[in-house]
């Protein structure tokens, strides 16, 4: 059976493209869930539309990103932590932090979108990268210093 895929699903198809599959997984599975239509003339000028409309939301969220990223590159963000004699933050600095780091200069970042391989444990500088968007990415500086009690 060729069905119409309305989603990208994986080890399938991307959106709008005609693919042909057994017809229980259509009935039963893509087309209950919304995921994919029949393919017909009608429905092929419908997602056609669709698909426009889509690419073209895309693009605009995309060149968003874009010029998010351009801000972004000048933010310098400061953190004070209590530290040990060997300069060892005694917590540390996570995505959770520099999300509320981000949101005080009127930043609003999922933390999701902020890529940390691990918390950040010493002093200095640090650059932490953001995925703000598929393929735009933005770096910003860290910089933890002693906290002066």
């Amino acid at each position: 059976m060729e069905v119409i895929l309305r989603e990208d699903i994986e080890k399938l198809g991307s959106r709008g493209q005609i693919v042909k599959v057994k017809d229980g997984y259509a009935r039963n599975y893509l087309v209950p869930r919304r995921l994919a239509v029949l393919a017909t003339e009608a429905n092929k000028k419908i997602v056609e539309q669709e698909r426009q409309s889509w690419l073209r939301k895309e693009a605009k969220v995309q060149a968003d990103a874009e010029g998010l990223a351009a801000l972004l590159k000048h933010v310098k963000l400061e953190f004070a932590r209590k530290a040990g004699e060997e300069d060892h933050l005694f917590g540390s600095v996570t995505a959770l932090d520099i999300e509320g780091g981000l949101a005080r200069q009127n930043f609003t970042i999922d933390k999701k979108k902020i890529h940390l391989d691990e918390p950040l444990k010493t002093l200095g500088e640090h650059k932490v990268s953001l995925h703000l968007y598929k393929g735009v990415t933005a770096e910003i500086t860290v910089n933890i210093v002693k906290e002066n009690n």
